[in-house]
């Protein structure tokens, strides 16, 4: 009589066993961070090292969709279908800013607006005049706007472009410019909670109501101490008034749409132009420096809901980190 031994038997069928489990497991720890990123996203749970993170949420959102083609493909339904469930739900957070929403009014004077960080003034001005003339832009607002920075642009001929300004421009990351192609009443600038400057003034272009700019530059998230300035920045940004002029923020908001406390100032009566364009995942940082860290949207413009927003593109600047945006905007008529 021939014995087989119990191991030969029992190893074919214990090896898959493992491998199933191991896959399964593997699976899970796809899965799971992803949930909790979720959870801490919608519930808008911003603390310590969550802030910075947060803005990478449409990466991780792509990265969602991996356990549920593993799952598919390992025929795992039940963990298909939870890993399908988190990815649907990421789509509901992220897919929105990437497809045309509500835009605003369709009627009224057409104006073009640009913001662009200079790095600490070391944006090429040569790029920013010819942007500002191609593209015909109306108001232009600048931040890391530096004395040297100023004459740079000024000796590029901005002026000729856009001959009005409220300037507060200084040494360092902290100034901060608007320049105007009509004139500007009311200018001005203040400083932040956060210590950046941020110009304002009001424009009146023909044929349209007086419209309020300001130049946003909070401060950026880095640590404890700087999250809790760069909320208060935030929160302390300027609210529409439905009983005064229209107001446009635009600059770099150290923000994307997934942290809660620019959502919460986007609800307070704006609308962001990349978001009701399509293009609210078009990364505007970082350019320069900072290599390794993946691109993101922290650059806005925030319109009024009284003001349409018709598109928004970005565009490289040499020398700054930063992507500069220029959108177009529908503005009540006179």
């Amino acid at each position: 009589m021939k014995i087989v031994s119990t191991a030969a038997v029992v190893r074919p069928m214990s090896v898959p066993r493992k491998r199933r489990k191991m896959v399964s497991v593997l699976l899970w720890l796809l899965i799971v961070p992803a949930v909790g990123w979720l959870v801490f996203r919608l519930g808008g749970w911003e603390r310590g090292a969550l802030v910075q993170l947060m803005a990478f949420t449409p990466y991780v959102a792509g990265w969602s969709l991996v356990p549920v083609v593993l799952a598919v493909v390992g025929r795992r339904w039940t963990t298909a279908l939870v890993a399908f469930v988190v990815v649907l739900a990421y789509a509901i957070v992220v897919l929105p800013r990437a497809r045309t929403g509500d835009s605003g009014p369709s009627r009224g004077v057409e104006l073009h607006v640009m913001t662009s960080n200079m790095l600490i003034g070391g944006a090429d001005p040569a790029t920013i005049v010819r942007l500002v003339e191609d593209r015909q832009i109306d108001v232009l607002a600048l931040q890391e706007f530096t004395p040297n920075g100023r004459r740079a642009l000024e000796n590029a001929g901005l002026l000729k472009l856009l001959p009005y300004s409220a300037l507060g421009d200084e040494p360092g990351a902290s100034g901060s410019g608007i320049y105007a192609r009509f004139p500007i009443s009311g200018g001005g600038d203040k400083r932040n909670g956060g210590g950046f400057r941020q110009a304002y003034g009001t424009v009146q272009p023909p044929g349209a109501a007086p419209l309020v700019f300001e130049s946003v530059h909070t401060r950026a998230p880095v640590s404890p101490a700087e999250n809790k300035l760069w909320q208060s920045d935030l929160k302390d940004e300027p609210k529409p008034d439905p009983g005064g002029p229209p107001r446009v923020l635009l600059g770099d908001f150290n923000a994307t749409l997934d942290h809660r406390s620019l959502r919460a100032l986007v609800g307070s009566g704006y609308r962001d132009a990349g978001d009701a364009t399509g293009s609210g995942l078009v990364p505007t940082w970082p350019y320069l420096e900072h290599p390794g860290i993946p691109r993101v949207t922290i650059d806005h413009v925030l319109v009024d809901e009284r003001i349409g927003a018709r598109k928004l593109a970005a565009h490289r600047i040499p020398g700054s980190d930063h992507r500069a945006l220029i959108a177009e905007l529908i503005v009540p008529a006179a």
